[in-house]
Parts: structure tokens; C-alpha cells; sequence
């Protein structure tokens, strides 16, 4: 009876262990499958971002060459012609690979250059853009103070200026680097600053102003501009800057501006992708009349990463 039972319990035994070892082994099996399955996620998961990246950067790939098909296509247009007969504004679009590319360029002396430009022009801007002139006019004399070296024989009174303004820092006292260091003269509102962003350049290297390219805001600062001749000066400038002739042929009195377009263009670019994305660029080019490369690139920007 002792024996029978001690066997009963060894065999209860070994089929319990039995089960267990089986239950581990299928617990086991499970965690393994889980790790797996985890693995797979996470490789899955990067392939995707890896094919999303590739397809980005291909796309930013294509919008830089799309880009710099148009400022090639732009110098072309503007080299092929005579440099007094080049138009001052134009656009057009062409189609490459997936996406059509629409594009506008003027030139730069549209815009007042704030390394050459008289006090009287500087002044005419900020009023035109609601200052009042006296105050327009100290704007101006700042930019002047800026722009302008010290005389070695005489005591830097503009610098003075910015130390007891409390500034950390000092009027260059040299060439605007770029239009951006307007905000930093002294006593220029910030608002007034950015307001006149548009409307000024430091790639002109010219003290006229260049009508069929100007903004009206920029011709309203042109000195001597009263209301009445700007309503007819734009109103003659319709047909004309769209056609990008001459400013002589306008059919006013252009006394006073300059019908040349010069070498800097200002170049606006917007491609747009057949998947529906849109990528805006504007730069500013140089163009060269000689041998070698047709132009340089002074100035580049755009969106692709968002707004620039």
C-alpha cells in the first residue's frame, strides 16, 4: 500500500513538473514573438520616416534647381539684350519636371539704396510711410551717421550719441552690410523700420530711382513728388512696367529719375509642386556683362521650411 502510494506521488509529480516545463516554454515563446513584433514596429516605423525624409530632401533637392533655373533663365533674358534697352521689371513661367515655376524680376534700383541715397529721399520714405517730416528727416540723418566714416580730425559726435542713448553698441560708421541693420539706427522706430523693408536695398549702388521698378510708396518719397503727379506717373506706369519698356516712354515728365535698369535684379520665384506644395524664393542677382559666369548671387531666400 506504502509503495503504491509513493508511486502515485512520483508520477503526479513528473507530470506537474511536465506541465510547468511546458507553460515556461510557451510563456517563453510568447515573450519572444512580442520582442520580434516589437522589433518589426520599430524598424517599420524607421523605414517610413527614412522614405519620408529621402522624399524631403529630394523635394528640397528639386525646388533648389527649379530656383536656379529661374535666376539662370532670368539672367539670360536680361543679358541677351542691350544693357540701355533692358527692361526694369518682366515675368514669366515655364514648366520642369513636376512643377511649374512662375517668376517676376525687377530691377534693384527700384528700391532706395541705403548706402547712396540723398537725406531728402530717406526723408521722403519714412514720411510716406506716415512719419512726420521733421521726424522723417532726423530718421534720415541717422541712416546718414550710420553709413558714413568719422573724421579723424574731428571728435565722433554719432558714436557719442549711442553712448548716451544707453545702446551696447555703436553706428557702423561704414556700408549698410544689409538692409536688416536699419533696425539697429538710432531712434528708428522698429515698427517704421520693418514698414520700410520693402522699399530699400543695399545692392542698388545708385542714388536714382528707377520708376517702372519703384513701389508707389518709393515714388512718393522722391522729392518733389506732389500727389497729382504721382496719380498721373502711375497711371501712365500700367501698361508700361507690365510691357517692362524704357521709363522715357511713359509719356511724363521723368526729370530727375533714371530710365537705366542696371545690373541688380530682384528676383521672385514661386514654384509649385504637383503634389500641392508650394515653395516661394526671392534673391537678388548680379548680372556680369563681361566673360565668365553671367551673374552672382548677392542675396538668397525662401519657405521651404516654413516662412522665411
Amino acid at each position: 500500500m506504502t509503495a503504491s502510494v509513493t508511486h502515485l506521488l512520483r508520477r503526479t509529480a513528473r507530470s506537474s513538473f511536465t506541465r510547468s516545463a511546458g507553460g515556461f516554454i510557451i510563456v517563453a515563446a510568447l515573450w519572444i514573438l512580442a520582442a520580434l513584433a516589437t522589433l518589426a514596429s520599430i524598424y517599420a516605423v524607421y523605414v517610413i520616416n527614412t522614405a519620408t525624409g529621402m522624399s524631403v530632401n529630394e523635394e528640397r533637392v528639386q525646388a533648389e534647381g527649379l530656383i536656379t533655373a529661374a535666376l539662370e533663365l532670368t539672367a539670360y533674358r536680361l543679358t541677351s539684350v542691350k544693357a540701355d534697352s533692358r527692361p526694369a521689371r518682366g515675368t514669366f513661367v515655364f514648366r520642369l519636371g513636376h512643377a511649374d515655376v512662375a517668376v517676376e524680376f525687377k530691377s534693384e534700383i527700384g528700391r532706395i539704396d541705403l548706402n547712396m541715397a540723398p537725406k531728402e529721399l530717406l526723408a521722403g520714405l519714412f514720411a510716406s510711410l506716415g512719419a512726420k517730416y521733421q521726424d522723417a528727416e532726423y530718421y534720415a540723418d541717422r541712416i546718414i551717421g550710420w553709413r558714413t566714416p568719422p573724421d579723424p580730425d574731428q571728435r565722433n559726435s554719432e558714436a557719442s550719441a549711442y553712448r548716451s542713448a544707453g545702446l551696447s553698441y555703436g553706428p557702423r560708421q561704414a556700408p549698410f552690410d544689409h538692409a536688416a541693420e536699419l533696425s539697429l539706427v538710432m531712434g528708428l522706430p522698429p515698427f517704421l523700420a520693418e514698414r520700410a523693408m520693402p522699399f530699400v536695398t543695399v545692392f542698388s549702388g545708385r542714388a536714382e530711382i528707377n520708376v517702372l521698378a519703384a513701389a508707389p510708396e518709393v515714388l512718393a518719397a522722391i522729392p518733389g513728388m506732389r500727389p497729382e503727379r504721382l496719380y498721373a506717373l502711375l497711371a501712365a506706369l500700367g501698361p508700361s512696367a507690365q510691357n517692362g519698356q524704357p521709363a522715357q516712354n511713359v509719356g511724363v515728365d521723368l526729370s530727375g529719375f533714371t530710365g537705366d535698369a542696371g545690373n541688380a535684379m530682384r528676383v521672385a520665384v514661386r514654384i509649385d509642386f504637383d503634389n500641392r506644395h508650394r515653395v516661394l524664393a526671392e534673391a537678388v542677382i548680379l548680372l556680369h556683362e563681361g566673360p565668365g559666369e553671367p551673374f552672382r548671387v548677392l542675396s538668397w531666400r525662401d519657405d521651404f521650411d516654413g516662412p522665411s
